[in-house]
Formats: C-alpha cells, structure tokens, sequence
C-alpha cells in the first residue's frame, strides 16, 4: 500500500480527502496524518468551530483559504487549496471531481447520517470514525454505497478496525476464531458529563464523549459492529468483562469450550498493555500445534493473539487507501443483523424525560445485545436517541437498569428515524440488494 500511494504522490494524483468534525481531537490528528502520509491531500478542513478547522488546516500544512462564495470554492478546489467552512455540502455537492473520499469525524448521529448519505449519492467514498451513525445505519449506508459505485467502510484505527483486520489474518493462518476482545482500563456505567468533567479536561475530550467511554457505550456499539461483521455474539447482554491483570490472564477468566460455538465478542477490565485488543483462535490440528509451541505460543489449542495499542487517527489513511484505491471497506456488516446496541436507564427516569443525546448522555448508557434478543425486548437501540432535531420523550417510569424499550418512548418522524425505518425495511428483503 505504501509504494502505491508514493506512486500516487510522485504523479500527481493524491486521494483527495475532506474532514467533517475537523475541529475535534480525531479531525485535527487526521489533518495532520494526510499532511504526512504521501499520496493524500486535505481538501477541506469542515468544522461548525471555525477557529479549529482553521487549525487542522494548519496542521496539514498546505495552502488553505475561507472561501466565501460558491465560485471561490470552486476555484480553491481545482488549485489544490485546503478549504475551511462550516458546511460540507458544498463541498460534496461538487462530487468526484473535487473530492474522492469523505471522513466523517463528528460525535453525532443525525447530522453524520444526513451528510454521509449526501456523500454516497454523489459517489463519494466515506471512512466512518463515527462508529455511532456505523453502528445505527450500516446496512442502509452500504446498500447505499453499492447503488452508487462508492465504498463506505468503517476506521481502520478503531478498536472494532483493528479487531477485523486482525482476524482476517488469523483466519487466513487458519485459526478459527473463538473472541474479538477488548482492553477497557476504566469502567462506570453511571457516569454523567457533569462528573466525569474533570477527567474529561485532562484529556482534551469533551465531557459528553468522555462519559461514553466511561460508561461502556462506545465500547458496547464498537462491540456490535465487530459482531455484525463476524457474526460472533455477545455471550450476555454486555458482555462479561472480567477484571484482569494482564490480556494472557483470559486462560483463567474465560471458559473457552462453552463459548467457542459461535465465538464472542468480550473485553477484559483494567488489564495490560492498555489500550490493545485481542484474539483468541482455536487449532487442535497436532502438526500446526507441534509448530505453535515452538513459535512459543502455548500448547493450546486456544491460542492468544493481541496488538498492545490501536492508534485512531494514524491508521485512518489505511481506510482511506483500502477504500479508495482497492475498493473495498475495513469491516462491513453481514447481510443480517447479529448485534444491536440498545439503551439502558442510566438512573431513575421519570415520564416526561426529554432526551437529546443517548450516547454519554446522563440519561442512559448501550449495552450489546444479540439482535434476536433485542427484538424480541423491543429493545431501542441507544444511538437512535441522539436526535437533534426533536428530543423522545419518555411515556413512562423507567427505573434504573432497565432497558428501553419502543412502547416506553414517543419519538418524532424525524430523518433520523426515517432512515433508520428505511433500514428496517430493506433487512426484511430475502436479500440485500
């Protein structure tokens, strides 16, 4: 991949790449990899934040103008000039001819929905750092990206990139997969912004973002992606999460007999090395494993695998490139549904609740469910509340704990819902189109 995109900056054809959510941590680091990586260029740095899309723009290191008219735009587009603006749709409006791949970088759900789907009519590839509006809306995105000839993929970075990307070269070795876990260092499912604000200044993330990792959210919808794309489960709703010491502890903490068939998705709590993820793979052929003891990899025949760190922003232009030049996305979902992340009440949650955000709200956190056992709950699944353009209301006591389900809460006709309708329509089919 690296000689093609040397090849690319050498004859002047680099994969021209927008960022919306620029201003945030991910955006500003992305800007600065694309500056850094040969063979990309940013052509526009897009943030409501002015201030820090102008920054990412700095950060890429090339020549960038605030266009203020559509002609300008245009111009600043065909010289090759970093735009900054608020807006990205006209940016996208422009098409393949000003931009060949979109990253969607914002922490919200409507509005990355509404701009990912303008971006894929128009046969714009798009990278999702956003797992939130991948999780929600994948199916529909992709059917989307099929109609349209565009690519639309999940982070390479990501935990949930990291965890596919592994295990498609563990399968390749001939392993069959028995967990895609993770390595949670911190855990609270009642956090709130407000008392996770302090830890969230320490880290340059905002409290809302922060109270999702906390939580376990955004660990719980990473989670599902991997089993949409796997077809490996939940072993219960939320997983089992042990605490350990150190990732090679799993030996000890799982019962890998019972949860080999289908395999499961897991983390661990508090373990080294943070910020890793792992595989355990399943061989009990005696020649493979005669050769695994000499590589020092145990007797088997559960085999551990793990990467001591996923780097987000560094390993973007891998999903740039996968996308862009081989055509084809990082992880993408299974033609049915194995996983929902669906809300829980975060505290006691009276009638009349008015909820705007779900994700590292104060309101609810996400817990992986197997699909069958959401639908079967009426379980709503907790992205879908994070509805900008009209808040649900709850319609009942939910105490705390318990799982929201669609009989509990009134929403609006929305786009948000409506493309999640669309959605649920289309998996009715016999198959994808």
């Amino acid at each position: 991949m690296y000689a093609e995109l040397v090849e690319h900056e050498r004859t002047g054809r680099p994969i021209r790449v927008a960022v919306v959510g620029a201003g945030g941590s991910m955006g500003q680091g992305i800007a600065w990899q694309l500056g850094h990586t040969p063979g990309f260029r940013l052509v526009a740095a897009v943030d409501i934040d002015l201030a820090r899309a102008r920054r990412a723009a700095e950060l890429h290191g090339r020549p960038w103008t605030e266009p203020r008219t559509l002609s300008e735009l245009r111009r600043a587009l065909m010289k090759g000039q970093t735009v900054v603006a608020e807006d990205i749709r006209p940016v996208l409006d422009e098409g393949r001819n000003a931009v060949d791949v979109l990253v969607e970088s914002t922490n919200t759900v409507a509005f990355a929905a509404r701009v990912v789907e303008q971006a894929l009519r128009n046969g714009i590839d798009v990278v999702l750092m956003n797992a939130e509006v991948d999780c929600l809306l994948g199916w529909w995105l992709h059917h989307l990206a099929n109609a349209s000839g565009a690519v639309v993929t999940s982070d390479a970075g990501d935990q949930h990139g990291v965890l596919v990307r592994m295990m498609d070269e563990i399968r390749v070795w001939g392993f069959e997969i028995v967990m895609a876990g993770n390595i949670k260092g911190f855990l609270d499912r009642y956090a709130t912004p407000e008392s996770i604000a302090e830890e969230a200044r320490k880290r340059n993330l905002s409290p809302v973002m922060c109270a999702a990792y906390t939580d376990g959210t955004k660990l719980n919808i990473e989670m599902a992606l991997v089993a949409n794309a796997t077809g490996l489960v939940p072993a219960k709703p939320g997983m089992l999460g042990p605490r350990a010491r150190h990732v090679s502890d799993v030996f000890t903490l799982f019962d890998f007999w019972s949860l080999r068939n289908p395999g499961v998705v897991d983390y661990i709590l508090g373990a080294e090395p943070g910020g890793g993820v792992f595989v355990v793979g399943y061989c009990d052929d005696p020649t493979q494993q005669a050769y695994l003891r000499y590589y020092k990899m145990g007797d088997g025949p559960f085999y551990l695998f793990y990467r001591p760190y996923h780097l987000c922003h560094l390993e973007t232009p891998v999903a740039i490139a996968t996308a862009t030049l081989h055509r084809k996305p990082i992880l993408a979902p299974l033609p049915r549904p194995v996983a929902d992340a669906i809300a829980f009440a975060k505290t006691d949650l009276l009638p009349g609740t008015r909820i705007h955000r779900g994700i590292g709200s104060e309101h609810v956190y996400g817990l992986v469910l197997r699909h069958k056992e959401a639908e079967a709950a009426d379980g709503v699944p907790v992205c879908l509340l994070d509805q900008e353009e009209a808040p649900v209301v709850l319609r009942r006591r939910i105490p705390r704990d318990t799982m929201l389900t669609w009989e509990d809460v009134a929403f609006e006709d929305t786009d948000l819902l409506k493309a999640h309708r669309r959605q649920r329509d289309l998996l009715r089919l016999p198959q994808m189109a």
